[in-house]
Protein backbone atom coordinates (compact mmCIF):
# COMPACT_ATOMS: atom_id res chain seq x y z
CA UNK A 1 0.00 0.00 0.00
CA UNK A 2 1.61 3.56 -1.07
CA UNK A 3 1.12 6.42 0.97
CA UNK A 4 -1.64 8.25 -1.02
CA UNK A 5 -3.95 5.01 -0.81
CA UNK A 6 -2.74 4.74 3.24
CA UNK A 7 -4.28 8.22 3.89
CA UNK A 8 -7.93 7.51 1.79
CA UNK A 9 -8.65 4.46 3.93
CA UNK A 10 -8.70 4.10 7.85
CA UNK A 11 -5.23 3.95 8.55
CA UNK A 12 -4.79 7.58 7.39
CA UNK A 13 -7.78 8.32 9.64
CA UNK A 14 -5.59 7.12 12.52
CA UNK A 15 -2.53 8.46 11.14
CA UNK A 16 -4.10 11.86 11.70
CA UNK A 17 -5.78 11.37 15.13
CA UNK A 18 -1.65 10.14 16.02
CA UNK A 19 -0.54 13.44 14.33
CA UNK A 20 -3.21 15.62 16.15
CA UNK A 21 -2.22 13.71 19.42
CA UNK A 22 1.52 14.43 18.73
CA UNK A 23 0.96 18.10 18.37
CA UNK A 24 -1.19 18.91 21.83
CA UNK A 25 1.49 16.23 23.10
CA UNK A 26 4.54 18.82 22.15
CA UNK A 27 2.46 21.91 22.57
CA UNK A 28 2.11 21.23 26.06
CA UNK A 29 6.03 19.88 26.54
CA UNK A 30 6.87 23.64 25.12
CA UNK A 31 4.42 25.10 27.52
CA UNK A 32 5.95 23.00 30.38
CA UNK A 33 9.09 23.94 29.30
CA UNK A 34 8.66 27.77 29.56
CA UNK A 35 6.38 28.37 32.95
CA UNK A 36 6.39 24.65 33.91
CA UNK A 37 8.80 25.42 36.80
CA UNK A 38 7.67 29.31 37.61
CA UNK A 39 4.18 27.08 37.91
CA UNK A 40 5.58 24.16 40.35
CA UNK A 41 7.25 26.97 42.51
CA UNK A 42 3.82 28.99 42.98
CA UNK A 43 2.82 25.89 44.18
CA UNK A 44 5.33 25.38 46.93
CA UNK A 45 4.64 29.22 47.73
CA UNK A 46 1.07 28.65 48.38
CA UNK A 47 1.60 25.17 50.14
CA UNK A 48 4.40 26.53 52.34
CA UNK A 49 2.18 29.68 52.82
CA UNK A 50 -0.68 27.04 53.90
CA UNK A 51 1.47 25.37 55.67
CA UNK A 52 2.20 28.57 57.86
CA UNK A 53 -1.08 29.61 58.45
CA UNK A 54 -2.52 26.58 59.83
CA UNK A 55 0.30 26.33 62.00
CA UNK A 56 -0.32 29.99 63.60
CA UNK A 57 -3.71 29.23 64.13
CA UNK A 58 -4.65 29.63 67.28
CA UNK A 59 -7.47 27.32 67.55
CA UNK A 60 -5.15 24.96 65.85
CA UNK A 61 -2.07 25.28 68.44
CA UNK A 62 -4.29 24.88 70.67
CA UNK A 63 -5.79 21.22 69.51
CA UNK A 64 -1.74 20.63 68.64
CA UNK A 65 -0.77 21.20 72.57
CA UNK A 66 -3.71 18.88 73.91
CA UNK A 67 -2.63 16.40 71.14
CA UNK A 68 1.11 16.65 70.48
CA UNK A 69 2.28 12.57 69.43
CA UNK A 70 -0.48 13.16 66.81
CA UNK A 71 1.28 16.22 65.67
CA UNK A 72 4.87 15.41 66.20
CA UNK A 73 3.81 12.18 63.81
CA UNK A 74 2.11 14.27 61.01
CA UNK A 75 4.56 16.84 61.02
CA UNK A 76 7.14 14.18 60.35
CA UNK A 77 5.32 12.84 57.67
CA UNK A 78 5.27 16.25 55.89
CA UNK A 79 8.60 16.98 56.23
CA UNK A 80 10.43 17.40 53.07
CA UNK A 81 13.67 17.82 54.13
CA UNK A 82 14.16 13.68 54.57
CA UNK A 83 12.82 10.46 52.65
CA UNK A 84 11.11 9.22 55.51
CA UNK A 85 8.70 12.49 55.69
CA UNK A 86 6.84 13.93 52.66
CA UNK A 87 8.61 11.42 49.70
CA UNK A 88 7.67 8.34 51.41
CA UNK A 89 4.04 9.58 52.51
CA UNK A 90 3.10 10.59 48.76
CA UNK A 91 4.82 7.53 47.59
CA UNK A 92 2.45 5.87 50.15
CA UNK A 93 -0.36 7.08 49.26
CA UNK A 94 0.21 6.82 45.13
CA UNK A 95 0.74 3.24 46.18
CA UNK A 96 -2.69 2.54 47.81
CA UNK A 97 -4.43 4.91 45.31
CA UNK A 98 -3.08 2.40 42.56
CA UNK A 99 -3.82 -0.60 44.41
CA UNK A 100 -7.85 0.95 44.76
CA UNK A 101 -7.39 1.49 41.09
CA UNK A 102 -6.16 -2.31 40.10
CA UNK A 103 -9.17 -3.90 42.19
CA UNK A 104 -11.90 -1.72 40.70
CA UNK A 105 -10.49 -2.84 37.34
CA UNK A 106 -10.59 -6.48 38.58
CA UNK A 107 -13.78 -6.21 40.14
CA UNK A 108 -14.96 -5.01 36.60
CA UNK A 109 -13.34 -8.02 34.66
CA UNK A 110 -15.41 -9.96 37.20
CA UNK A 111 -18.86 -8.53 37.18
CA UNK A 112 -19.24 -8.34 33.47
CA UNK A 113 -18.72 -4.63 33.85
CA UNK A 114 -19.78 -2.25 30.92
CA UNK A 115 -16.17 -1.78 30.63
CA UNK A 116 -15.85 -5.85 29.36
CA UNK A 117 -18.30 -4.60 26.56
CA UNK A 118 -16.28 -1.56 25.81
CA UNK A 119 -13.77 -3.83 25.61
CA UNK A 120 -15.30 -5.92 22.77
CA UNK A 121 -16.47 -2.44 20.94
CA UNK A 122 -13.13 -0.95 20.89
CA UNK A 123 -11.64 -3.75 19.92
CA UNK A 124 -13.76 -4.55 16.90
CA UNK A 125 -13.24 -0.72 16.57
CA UNK A 126 -9.69 -0.66 15.97
CA UNK A 127 -9.59 -3.61 13.02
CA UNK A 128 -11.43 -0.47 10.59
CA UNK A 129 -7.85 1.28 10.93
CA UNK A 130 -5.44 -1.84 10.56
CA UNK A 131 -3.34 -1.80 7.27
CA UNK A 132 -0.02 -3.56 6.59
CA UNK A 133 2.26 -0.31 7.18
CA UNK A 134 1.08 0.53 10.41
CA UNK A 135 0.76 -3.22 11.41
CA UNK A 136 5.08 -3.25 10.70
CA UNK A 137 5.71 -0.07 12.85
CA UNK A 138 3.10 -1.30 15.76
CA UNK A 139 5.12 -5.07 15.60
CA UNK A 140 8.52 -2.69 16.01
CA UNK A 141 6.77 -0.75 18.52
CA UNK A 142 5.29 -3.74 21.16
CA UNK A 143 8.82 -5.57 20.40
CA UNK A 144 9.61 -2.62 23.52
CA UNK A 145 7.45 -4.46 25.59
CA UNK A 146 9.27 -7.92 25.10
CA UNK A 147 11.06 -10.35 27.05
CA UNK A 148 14.06 -10.53 25.65
CA UNK A 149 14.32 -6.66 24.58
CA UNK A 150 13.62 -6.18 28.50
CA UNK A 151 16.35 -8.45 29.24
CA UNK A 152 18.98 -6.87 26.54
CA UNK A 153 18.20 -2.94 27.62
CA UNK A 154 18.18 -4.19 31.37
CA UNK A 155 21.65 -5.79 30.70
CA UNK A 156 22.98 -2.44 28.88
CA UNK A 157 21.35 -0.23 31.78
CA UNK A 158 22.78 -2.17 34.40
CA UNK A 159 26.28 -1.81 32.79
CA UNK A 160 26.26 1.65 32.36
CA UNK A 161 24.89 2.11 36.38
CA UNK A 162 27.88 0.22 37.12
CA UNK A 163 30.51 2.12 35.35
CA UNK A 164 28.58 5.38 36.12
CA UNK A 165 28.55 4.31 39.90
CA UNK A 166 25.25 4.66 40.25
CA UNK A 167 24.37 0.99 41.60
CA UNK A 168 22.14 2.35 44.26
CA UNK A 169 19.51 1.68 41.15
CA UNK A 170 20.46 -1.68 40.12
CA UNK A 171 18.47 -3.72 42.82
CA UNK A 172 15.45 -1.58 42.25
CA UNK A 173 15.27 -1.94 38.59
CA UNK A 174 16.20 -5.72 38.55
CA UNK A 175 12.95 -6.23 41.52
CA UNK A 176 10.49 -4.26 39.24
CA UNK A 177 11.45 -6.79 36.53
CA UNK A 178 11.33 -9.28 38.04
CA UNK A 179 8.42 -8.63 40.32
CA UNK A 180 6.00 -7.02 37.49
CA UNK A 181 6.74 -10.21 35.26
CA UNK A 182 5.60 -12.09 38.25
CA UNK A 183 2.50 -10.46 39.32
CA UNK A 184 1.20 -9.90 35.45
CA UNK A 185 2.22 -13.87 34.96
CA UNK A 186 0.26 -14.66 38.30
CA UNK A 187 -2.79 -12.21 37.01
CA UNK A 188 -3.36 -13.99 33.91
CA UNK A 189 -3.53 -17.54 35.68
CA UNK A 190 -5.70 -16.33 38.04
CA UNK A 191 -8.37 -14.95 35.52
CA UNK A 192 -7.85 -17.17 32.58
CA UNK A 193 -9.13 -14.18 30.08
CA UNK A 194 -9.09 -15.26 26.92
CA UNK A 195 -7.11 -13.08 23.66
CA UNK A 196 -9.95 -10.80 21.58
CA UNK A 197 -10.77 -12.51 19.08
CA UNK A 198 -9.50 -9.99 16.11
CA UNK A 199 -6.10 -10.38 17.34
CA UNK A 200 -3.30 -10.54 14.27
CA UNK A 201 -1.28 -12.95 15.32
CA UNK A 202 -1.63 -15.66 18.10
CA UNK A 203 -0.23 -15.30 21.82
CA UNK A 204 -0.47 -18.25 24.06
CA UNK A 205 -0.79 -16.74 27.08
CA UNK A 206 -3.90 -15.33 28.96
CA UNK A 207 -4.84 -11.43 28.36
CA UNK A 208 -5.08 -9.87 31.17
CA UNK A 209 -3.13 -8.16 32.72
CA UNK A 210 -1.24 -6.88 29.67
CA UNK A 211 2.79 -8.20 30.57
CA UNK A 212 3.93 -5.58 27.62
CA UNK A 213 1.92 -2.53 29.52
CA UNK A 214 3.56 -3.55 32.66
CA UNK A 215 7.13 -3.44 31.99
CA UNK A 216 6.48 -0.54 30.00
CA UNK A 217 5.69 1.59 33.18
CA UNK A 218 7.66 -0.31 35.23
CA UNK A 219 10.88 -0.72 33.36
CA UNK A 220 10.58 2.48 30.89
CA UNK A 221 9.12 4.35 33.89
CA UNK A 222 12.14 3.73 36.48
CA UNK A 223 14.79 4.48 33.63
CA UNK A 224 12.91 7.58 32.64
CA UNK A 225 12.95 8.09 37.00
CA UNK A 226 16.27 7.74 36.74
CA UNK A 227 17.89 10.04 33.83
CA UNK A 228 15.43 12.15 35.14
CA UNK A 229 17.43 12.62 38.74
CA UNK A 230 20.68 12.69 37.01
CA UNK A 231 20.06 15.87 34.55
CA UNK A 232 19.83 19.49 35.95
CA UNK A 233 18.27 21.02 33.17
CA UNK A 234 14.52 21.97 33.21
CA UNK A 235 14.32 21.66 29.52
CA UNK A 236 15.50 18.53 29.18
CA UNK A 237 14.20 17.10 32.34
CA UNK A 238 10.81 17.99 30.50
CA UNK A 239 11.42 16.47 27.50
CA UNK A 240 13.16 13.06 29.05
CA UNK A 241 9.56 12.61 30.72
CA UNK A 242 7.78 13.51 27.98
CA UNK A 243 9.62 10.85 26.03
CA UNK A 244 9.03 8.33 28.77
CA UNK A 245 5.37 8.92 28.89
CA UNK A 246 5.27 8.70 24.96
CA UNK A 247 7.62 5.34 25.23
CA UNK A 248 4.49 4.23 27.49
CA UNK A 249 1.64 4.71 25.45
CA UNK A 250 2.60 3.86 22.17
CA UNK A 251 3.41 0.75 23.91
CA UNK A 252 0.12 0.08 25.19
CA UNK A 253 -1.56 1.28 22.20
CA UNK A 254 0.09 -1.29 20.41
CA UNK A 255 -1.16 -4.34 22.08
CA UNK A 256 -4.77 -2.78 21.15
CA UNK A 257 -4.03 -2.08 17.28
CA UNK A 258 -2.81 -5.78 17.09
CA UNK A 259 -5.63 -7.15 18.60
CA UNK A 260 -3.70 -9.15 21.22
CA UNK A 261 -5.14 -7.02 24.43
CA UNK A 262 -8.60 -5.52 25.60
CA UNK A 263 -7.98 -1.80 26.80
CA UNK A 264 -8.89 -3.45 30.35
CA UNK A 265 -6.14 -5.47 29.94
CA UNK A 266 -3.73 -2.95 28.95
CA UNK A 267 -5.05 -0.37 31.69
CA UNK A 268 -4.11 -3.27 34.34
CA UNK A 269 -0.80 -3.76 33.33
CA UNK A 270 0.21 -0.10 33.16
CA UNK A 271 -1.65 0.13 36.63
CA UNK A 272 0.35 -3.71 38.27
CA UNK A 273 3.72 -1.29 36.41
CA UNK A 274 2.85 1.88 38.45
CA UNK A 275 2.56 -0.01 41.57
CA UNK A 276 5.82 -1.80 40.80
CA UNK A 277 7.60 1.88 40.01
CA UNK A 278 6.60 3.00 42.90
CA UNK A 279 8.49 0.48 45.07
CA UNK A 280 11.53 0.63 42.80
CA UNK A 281 10.97 4.38 43.39
CA UNK A 282 11.20 4.31 47.03
CA UNK A 283 14.01 1.58 47.44
CA UNK A 284 16.22 3.70 45.29
CA UNK A 285 15.34 6.74 46.82
CA UNK A 286 16.33 4.71 50.42
CA UNK A 287 19.75 3.28 49.30
CA UNK A 288 20.85 6.65 47.63
CA UNK A 289 20.51 8.32 51.07
CA UNK A 290 22.34 5.55 53.03
CA UNK A 291 25.26 4.77 50.40
CA UNK A 292 28.36 6.65 50.31
CA UNK A 293 28.83 8.36 46.52
CA UNK A 294 31.09 6.19 45.26
CA UNK A 295 34.28 7.25 43.75
CA UNK A 296 34.73 6.68 39.47
CA UNK A 297 37.37 4.03 38.56
CA UNK A 298 37.73 5.50 34.70
CA UNK A 299 38.21 8.56 33.29
CA UNK A 300 35.23 10.53 32.15
CA UNK A 301 36.20 9.84 28.69
CA UNK A 302 35.91 6.25 29.07
CA UNK A 303 33.27 5.72 31.03
CA UNK A 304 31.23 8.22 27.93
CA UNK A 305 32.64 5.43 25.80
CA UNK A 306 31.53 2.54 27.22
CA UNK A 307 27.87 3.97 27.94
CA UNK A 308 27.44 4.54 24.59
CA UNK A 309 28.98 1.59 23.46
CA UNK A 310 26.38 -0.57 25.45
CA UNK A 311 23.42 1.84 24.55
CA UNK A 312 24.72 1.40 20.57
CA UNK A 313 24.69 -2.56 21.37
CA UNK A 314 21.44 -2.75 22.74
CA UNK A 315 19.37 -0.44 20.02
CA UNK A 316 21.60 -2.90 17.37
CA UNK A 317 19.89 -6.26 19.43
CA UNK A 318 16.81 -4.50 18.99
CA UNK A 319 16.67 -3.82 15.57
CA UNK A 320 18.15 -7.04 14.36
CA UNK A 321 15.64 -9.15 16.77
CA UNK A 322 13.08 -6.96 15.36
CA UNK A 323 14.02 -7.18 11.88
CA UNK A 324 13.67 -10.90 12.03
CA UNK A 325 10.51 -11.08 14.16
CA UNK A 326 7.47 -12.28 11.63
CA UNK A 327 4.71 -13.64 13.55
CA UNK A 328 2.34 -15.34 11.60
CA UNK A 329 -0.46 -12.70 11.04
CA UNK A 330 -3.48 -12.80 9.77
CA UNK A 331 -4.30 -9.22 8.52
CA UNK A 332 -8.15 -10.03 8.78
CA UNK A 333 -10.61 -10.39 11.78
CA UNK A 334 -10.98 -13.98 12.66
CA UNK A 335 -13.72 -14.97 10.23
CA UNK A 336 -17.05 -15.29 12.70
CA UNK A 337 -18.50 -19.08 12.86
CA UNK A 338 -21.90 -18.92 10.83
CA UNK A 339 -24.65 -20.51 12.48
CA UNK A 340 -27.76 -21.62 10.14
CA UNK A 341 -31.07 -21.30 11.62
CA UNK A 342 -34.36 -22.37 10.96
CA UNK A 343 -36.38 -18.72 11.86
CA UNK A 344 -34.60 -15.52 11.58
CA UNK A 345 -36.28 -14.87 14.87
CA UNK A 346 -34.22 -17.49 16.68
CA UNK A 347 -31.54 -14.74 16.33
CA UNK A 348 -33.02 -12.79 18.91
CA UNK A 349 -33.66 -14.92 21.63
CA UNK A 350 -31.12 -12.77 23.90
CA UNK A 351 -33.13 -9.53 24.23
CA UNK A 352 -29.91 -7.88 24.32
CA UNK A 353 -29.78 -8.36 20.47
CA UNK A 354 -32.63 -6.81 19.53
CA UNK A 355 -31.16 -3.03 20.34
CA UNK A 356 -27.94 -1.68 19.43
CA UNK A 357 -25.53 -0.19 21.93
CA UNK A 358 -23.45 2.35 22.93
CA UNK A 359 -19.50 1.40 23.51
CA UNK A 360 -19.91 0.47 26.97
CA UNK A 361 -23.57 -2.34 25.84
CA UNK A 362 -25.87 -0.16 27.08
CA UNK A 363 -28.84 -0.30 24.82
CA UNK A 364 -29.80 2.31 22.22
CA UNK A 365 -32.07 2.36 19.53
CA UNK A 366 -34.24 -1.06 18.52
CA UNK A 367 -33.72 -2.33 15.41
CA UNK A 368 -35.86 -1.39 12.63
CA UNK A 369 -34.80 -3.67 9.78
CA UNK A 370 -33.96 -7.70 9.64
CA UNK A 371 -33.02 -8.39 5.86
CA UNK A 372 -32.63 -11.80 4.27
CA UNK A 373 -30.07 -11.31 1.00
CA UNK A 374 -27.83 -13.53 -0.86
CA UNK A 375 -24.86 -11.63 -0.28
CA UNK A 376 -23.54 -7.98 -0.02
CA UNK A 377 -23.61 -7.01 -3.42
CA UNK A 378 -27.82 -7.64 -3.39
CA UNK A 379 -28.04 -5.49 -0.01
CA UNK A 380 -26.20 -2.78 -1.91
CA UNK A 381 -28.01 -3.34 -5.04
CA UNK A 382 -31.33 -2.67 -3.09
CA UNK A 383 -30.17 0.19 -1.69
CA UNK A 384 -28.67 2.40 -4.67
CA UNK A 385 -31.79 1.15 -6.72
CA UNK A 386 -33.59 2.71 -4.16
CA UNK A 387 -31.92 6.04 -4.59
CA UNK A 388 -29.29 4.82 -1.14
CA UNK A 389 -25.73 5.93 -1.73
CA UNK A 390 -23.34 3.94 0.47
CA UNK A 391 -21.67 6.22 2.61
CA UNK A 392 -17.74 7.07 2.81
CA UNK A 393 -15.22 4.88 4.85
CA UNK A 394 -13.79 7.16 7.73
CA UNK A 395 -10.79 9.03 6.50
CA UNK A 396 -8.96 12.53 7.19
CA UNK A 397 -10.23 12.56 3.09
CA UNK A 398 -13.73 11.99 3.70
CA UNK A 399 -13.57 14.19 7.14
CA UNK A 400 -12.19 16.96 5.71
CA UNK A 401 -14.78 17.22 2.66
CA UNK A 402 -17.88 16.43 4.95
CA UNK A 403 -16.31 19.72 6.98
CA UNK A 404 -16.15 21.59 4.33
CA UNK A 405 -19.85 20.74 2.81
CA UNK A 406 -21.21 21.35 6.63
CA UNK A 407 -19.33 24.20 6.67
CA UNK A 408 -20.63 25.98 3.46
CA UNK A 409 -23.95 24.58 3.27
CA UNK A 410 -23.06 21.94 0.22
CA UNK A 411 -23.63 18.69 -0.56
CA UNK A 412 -21.67 15.80 0.12
CA UNK A 413 -24.25 12.90 -0.67
CA UNK A 414 -21.56 9.78 0.96
CA UNK A 415 -20.59 12.08 3.72
CA UNK A 416 -19.06 9.38 6.44
CA UNK A 417 -21.29 8.54 9.79
CA UNK A 418 -19.90 7.68 12.87
CA UNK A 419 -19.65 3.90 14.10
CA UNK A 420 -22.44 2.59 15.62
CA UNK A 421 -22.16 -1.26 17.52
CA UNK A 422 -24.71 -3.69 17.16
CA UNK A 423 -23.65 -7.50 19.70
CA UNK A 424 -20.17 -4.78 20.04
CA UNK A 425 -20.10 -5.30 16.42
CA UNK A 426 -18.99 -1.98 14.33
CA UNK A 427 -21.60 -1.21 11.39
CA UNK A 428 -20.53 -3.17 8.24
CA UNK A 429 -22.44 -0.71 5.88
CA UNK A 430 -23.96 3.04 5.93
CA UNK A 431 -26.26 3.80 3.49
CA UNK A 432 -27.89 7.66 2.96
CA UNK A 433 -29.97 9.61 0.76
CA UNK A 434 -29.72 13.59 0.73
CA UNK A 435 -33.11 15.60 1.50
CA UNK A 436 -34.97 18.74 -0.64
CA UNK A 437 -32.31 20.84 0.60
CA UNK A 438 -29.22 18.71 -0.18
CA UNK A 439 -26.79 20.12 1.68
CA UNK A 440 -24.64 17.21 4.50
CA UNK A 441 -26.07 18.77 7.35
CA UNK A 442 -29.25 17.11 6.74
CA UNK A 443 -29.85 13.51 5.30
CA UNK A 444 -31.39 10.48 5.55
CA UNK A 445 -29.37 7.57 6.93
CA UNK A 446 -29.43 4.02 7.80
CA UNK A 447 -27.13 1.52 9.44
CA UNK A 448 -26.66 -1.70 8.72
CA UNK A 449 -24.69 -5.23 10.49
CA UNK A 450 -23.89 -8.37 8.70
CA UNK A 451 -24.25 -11.00 11.27
CA UNK A 452 -23.25 -14.49 11.20
CA UNK A 453 -26.50 -15.99 10.88
CA UNK A 454 -27.41 -17.52 7.55
CA UNK A 455 -30.65 -19.38 6.77
CA UNK A 456 -31.45 -23.36 5.85
CA UNK A 457 -31.10 -21.76 1.90
CA UNK A 458 -27.95 -19.70 2.45
CA UNK A 459 -28.85 -15.99 2.91
CA UNK A 460 -27.61 -13.88 5.17
CA UNK A 461 -29.36 -12.15 7.71
CA UNK A 462 -28.71 -8.54 7.65
CA UNK A 463 -29.99 -6.28 10.59
CA UNK A 464 -30.41 -2.11 10.83
CA UNK A 465 -31.42 0.90 12.32
CA UNK A 466 -32.76 4.15 9.97
CA UNK A 467 -33.11 8.17 11.51
CA UNK A 468 -33.07 11.45 9.89
CA UNK A 469 -30.02 13.68 10.77
CA UNK A 470 -31.52 17.00 11.30
CA UNK A 471 -28.90 19.04 11.73
CA UNK A 472 -24.87 19.25 13.29
CA UNK A 473 -24.93 19.24 16.92
CA UNK A 474 -20.75 20.11 18.49
CA UNK A 475 -20.11 21.55 15.16
CA UNK A 476 -19.19 18.15 13.93
CA UNK A 477 -21.80 15.42 15.12
CA UNK A 478 -25.09 14.93 13.49
CA UNK A 479 -28.04 14.88 15.61
CA UNK A 480 -31.28 13.15 14.75
CA UNK A 481 -34.98 13.67 14.45
CA UNK A 482 -36.53 12.19 17.51
CA UNK A 483 -39.64 10.67 15.40
CA UNK A 484 -37.47 7.36 14.04
CA UNK A 485 -40.26 5.71 13.20
CA UNK A 486 -41.27 7.97 9.85
CA UNK A 487 -37.34 7.33 8.91
CA UNK A 488 -38.56 3.78 9.14
CA UNK A 489 -41.12 4.05 6.48
CA UNK A 490 -39.52 6.23 4.64
CA UNK A 491 -36.77 3.66 4.07
CA UNK A 492 -39.43 1.09 3.63
CA UNK A 493 -41.33 2.38 1.45
CA UNK A 494 -38.52 3.64 -1.13
CA UNK A 495 -36.96 0.00 -0.88
CA UNK A 496 -40.22 -1.06 -2.27
CA UNK A 497 -40.32 0.51 -5.21
CA UNK A 498 -37.45 -1.27 -6.24
CA UNK A 499 -39.20 -4.36 -6.69
CA UNK A 500 -36.63 -6.25 -5.11
CA UNK A 501 -38.54 -7.73 -2.18
CA UNK A 502 -40.11 -10.79 -2.49
CA UNK A 503 -41.36 -11.02 0.90
CA UNK A 504 -41.93 -8.64 3.87
CA UNK A 505 -44.02 -8.30 7.23
CA UNK A 506 -44.61 -5.86 9.78
CA UNK A 507 -44.12 -6.95 13.66
CA UNK A 508 -44.12 -5.89 17.70
CA UNK A 509 -40.66 -6.88 18.06
CA UNK A 510 -40.21 -4.80 21.61
CA UNK A 511 -42.12 -2.81 23.66
CA UNK A 512 -42.19 1.19 22.93
CA UNK A 513 -39.10 3.43 23.57
CA UNK A 514 -38.61 6.42 24.76
CA UNK A 515 -34.94 6.86 24.94
CA UNK A 516 -31.36 8.71 23.98
CA UNK A 517 -28.41 7.64 22.44
CA UNK A 518 -25.07 7.55 22.60
CA UNK A 519 -24.71 11.13 22.02
CA UNK A 520 -27.55 12.68 23.81
CA UNK A 521 -30.19 12.72 21.28
CA UNK A 522 -33.88 11.73 22.37
CA UNK A 523 -35.58 9.24 20.25
CA UNK A 524 -39.02 7.15 20.32
CA UNK A 525 -40.42 4.53 18.78
CA UNK A 526 -43.27 2.12 18.67
CA UNK A 527 -40.66 -0.89 19.06
CA UNK A 528 -42.13 -2.70 15.29
CA UNK A 529 -39.50 -4.27 12.32
CA UNK A 530 -39.83 -4.88 9.19
CA UNK A 531 -38.54 -8.38 8.35
CA UNK A 532 -37.57 -8.64 4.54
CA UNK A 533 -36.41 -10.95 2.38
CA UNK A 534 -34.81 -9.69 -1.35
Amino acid sequence: MNLPEMWLLGAGFLLAIFLIFFIVFYLFELLLVKKGKQFFAFLVSVWHSVKQAIANNSDVQKLVSKHPSFFQFIKKRLDGSNFSGLPLTLLVLAFVYVLSLFGGIVEGIITSDPIVAADTSIANLLTVFRSADLTKVFLWITLLGKWQIVLGFAISAIGVLWIRRKCAYIAPLLLMIIGSGIFTQLGKIAFHRPRPKVALYTEYSFSFPSGHAAIAVAFYGFLTYIILRNVKQWKRKVDIFFIGVLVMLLIGFSRLYLGVHYVSDVWGGYLIGALWLIIGISISEWLRLRKRKQAAFLPPAKVRLISATLVLASILFYAGFAKGYNPPLSHAPSSRKEIVVENVKNVFSDNQLKYTETPVGEKEEPLSFIIIARNDQQLIKVFRQSGWLLADKVSPYSVMKVAKAVLLKQADPTAPMTPSFWNSQVNDFGFEKATDANNARQRHHARFWKTNYITQSGEHVYVGTASFDSGIQWGLIHKINPDIDTEREFLYEDLSKTKLIVQSQKEQFVDPVLGKNFFGDPFFTDGKVYIIKL
